[in-house]
C-alpha cells in the first residue's frame, strides 16, 4: 500500500490567522518604533510606544479575528440549518440536486444519481454540506484557533522590533530595527510559502517589499513632523 499522501489543507485554519498575526506584529511594531525613533523621541518613548503597540495589537487581532471567524462559524450553522430543513420538506428535489453536482463534475448521469442516493443514505447533510454547500471538517471556520493564534503570532512577531530597539543604541536604532525587522518579514514570507507549498522566494519577496514599504513612510513621516518627547 502507498503511503498516506501529505496534504496542506488541513493548515488553514490556523495558518491564516498566525500568519497575519506574525505579519502584522512584526511590521507595524516595527514601523512605530521607527516612526517614534525618526522624530528624535527618547529611548524611553520609543520602547513605550513599541510595548503598548505589542499589547494592543495582540488583543486587536485576538477580538478582531475571534468576531470575524465567529461570523462566519454562524453563517456556515444556518446554511446547515436550512440544508437540513430542505432535506426533510424536499428529500427528492435536495437528491435530484445532488445528482446534479456529480453530474456537472462529469459523472454519467445513472452514475451520478447512484453516488448520491448511497451517499445520502449513509450521511445526506454531510454529503450536501461537502458538495453543495462547500463546507467541510477540515476549513470549518474555528473562532478561537484563530484568535489564539493571532494574538500569540502577533505578540512573537512584535518581539523581534522590540528586542533589537531595547538593545540597539540610539544612532543606529532605525536602521537596525528595520533590517531586523525585514530580515524577519522575509524568513516569515518563506515560512508560510513552504508550509502553504508556494514558492519560498516569490512569498518572502513579496512581505519584504510591503515592509520596506511601510517602514519607509513611517520614518518619514516621523522625520518630517516628529518632534523631541
Amino acid at each position: 500500500m502507498p503511503p498516506p499522501e501529505m496534504h496542506r489543507t488541513d493548515r488553514i485554519g490556523w495558518l491564516r490567522a498566525a500568519v497575519l498575526g506574525a505579519n502584522d506584529g512584526i511590521l507595524s511594531t516595527a514601523s512605530i518604533v521607527v516612526g517614534v525613533a525618526s522624530a528624535e523621541s527618547s529611548r524611553e518613548a520609543i520602547l513605550v510606544a513599541g510595548i503598548a503597540a505589542m499589547v494592543a495589537g495582540a488583543l486587536s487581532m485576538a477580538a478582531g479575528e475571534y468576531v470575524s471567524v465567529y461570523s462566519q462559524a454562524d453563517t456556515e450553522k444556518a446554511d446547515l440549518k436550512l440544508e437540513e430543513a430542505e432535506l426533510i420538506r424536499n428529500p427528492d428535489d435536495e437528491l435530484a440536486e445532488l445528482a446534479s453536482i456529480y453530474e456537472k463534475r462529469g459523472l454519467e448521469p445513472a452514475l451520478a444519481l447512484e453516488v448520491a442516493k448511497q451517499l445520502t443514505e449513509k450521511d445526506a447533510l454531510g454529503a450536501h454540506a461537502r458538495d453543495e454547500l462547500g463546507i467541510t471538517e477540515i476549513a470549518a471556520a474555528n473562532p478561537l484557533q484563530a484568535a489564539w493564534s493571532s494574538a500569540a503570532a502577533f505578540a512573537a512577531g512584535a518581539s523581534a522590533p522590540l528586542v533589537t530597539a531595547f538593545f540597539a543604541s540610539g544612532a543606529y536604532m532605525v536602521w537596525l530595527v528595520s533590517a531586523i525587522s525585514l530580515f524577519a518579514l522575509a524568513v516569515l514570507g518563506g515560512v508560510a510559502a513552504q508550509a502553504g507549498g508556494a514558492s519560498i522566494v516569490r512569498g518572502a519577496m513579496r512581505v519584504t517589499f510591503w515592509g520596506a514599504f511601510a517602514m519607509g513612510a513611517t520614518g518619514l513621516i516621523g522625520h518630517l513632523f516628529g518632534v523631541n518627547v
